[in-house]
């Protein structure tokens, strides 16, 4: 009797990554997944946050469900930050570092695979697909810095490629597999409507905040801000949500937009310096820096200016110290023509 084969399917939650894995599932292998948090990603949290995002769902983990596989996934976000921090091959339109980021992830998997006595790595990259990790001359080097070589079988686009070990062996029949190529989605619709899903994430590829020319913006800034490019998963989440306004270049402000928002900065209140409008329904906003006197008194300004008493003469604005202390000023709403746009990061 034959071994039956295993592999494990790197799952972003996207729709390339949900066929790969059933294309190797459906020529009898057995196939689990494997995601790894860094962060990052968009559907780690914002959709859970946001009460006006649909759906609210792990699209990863959703997949998996689909599939019938399990899922493993696995937490990243420490060694991550050299990848993020010192990209060998650089990053793309924004702080997207995708080559080395592809790298890593099937390296990760390459270490996986290794301690749980799995087969093969299947990935659903498309030759052409993405500027950086996906032409082809850049997935050999995938294959080659990952560790994984010829144990990397995409699925999705393996009859234009050399055949990898799986084909070679026989573990999956090559002629079965497929040779998409190019930025064109129609092939993966066309294939996930014969596979039978009528329903999937992400049709346009990627769920990376890096690639986002206003999140990359934000990071920037932080770092900048703080004179460090270190950072923590706190700071990966604060940058996703709110409005971010920095008036100085010592302080700025995390203004909550809907209540989703204002309840999860509200886990961050001991952290930072925060404010509200108690007589007026407003956001929460939380101070990251070191602002002085002044400076709380333009963010008090603000705050009242987000909040349904911007229209007033006078607006009643607390704020929490760090020290837990409470105190209560009167500020005038500050108007727009008050508030350059490049505040507003």
């Amino acid at each position: 009797m034959s071994t039956k084969r295993k592999a494990i399917a790197l799952i972003s939650g996207g729709l390339d990554s949900m066929l790969a894995a059933k294309v190797v599932q459906d020529l009898g292998v057995h196939v689990e997944g494997i995601n790894f948090f860094t962060g990052f990603c968009v559907e780690g949290h914002t959709h859970a946050i946001r009460k006006k995002d649909k759906p609210k769902r792990n699209n990863a983990l959703w997949v998996a469900e689909q599939l019938g596989i399990k899922l493993h996934i696995v937490d990243v976000v420490e060694p991550y930050k050299d990848v993020l921090l010192n990209p060998k091959h650089g990053y793309g339109q924004n702080m997207n570092p995708c080559l080395d980021c592809k790298s890593f992830m099937v390296g990760q998997a390459v270490k996986w695979i290794k301690e749980n006595n799995f087969d093969f790595i299947v990935t659903g990259e498309v030759v052409g697909q993405r500027p950086m990790s996906q032409r082809r001359d850049t997935m050999p080097v995938v294959a080659r810095e990952s560790g994984a070589n010829d144990l990397l079988l995409r699925p999705l686009c393996a009859k234009i490629l050399p055949p990898t070990l799986p084909e070679r062996e026989g573990w999956v029949d090559r002629d079965k597999l497929l040779a998409f190529n190019g930025r064109s989605r129609k092939p993966q619709i066309a294939l996930a409507n014969s596979l039978g899903f009528t329903e999937f994430a992400q049709p346009a590829g990627g769920c990376c905040f890096l690639t986002d020319p206003n999140y990359s913006k934000r990071l920037v800034d932080l770092w900048h801000g703080r004179h460090d490019r270190d950072y923590e998963l706190d700071d990966v989440m604060l940058l996703k949500v709110g409005r971010h306004i920095r008036p100085n270049d010592n302080f700025k402000m995390i203004v909550g937009r809907e209540e989703g928002e204002n309840n999860f900065l509200e886990g961050y209140r001991k952290q930072f310096i925060h404010m509200r409008t108690p007589d007026h329904s407003g956001p929460l906003v939380l101070l990251d820096g070191n602002p002085s006197a002044d400076d709380i008194e333009l963010a008090a300004r603000i705050t009242a200016r987000f909040g349904k008493g911007k229209s007033l003469p006078l607006v009643k604005v607390e704020i929490g110290e760090l020290s837990g202390v409470k105190k209560l000023i009167e500020v005038k709403p500050i108007s727009p023509s008050e508030m350059p746009e490049d505040w507003t990061l």
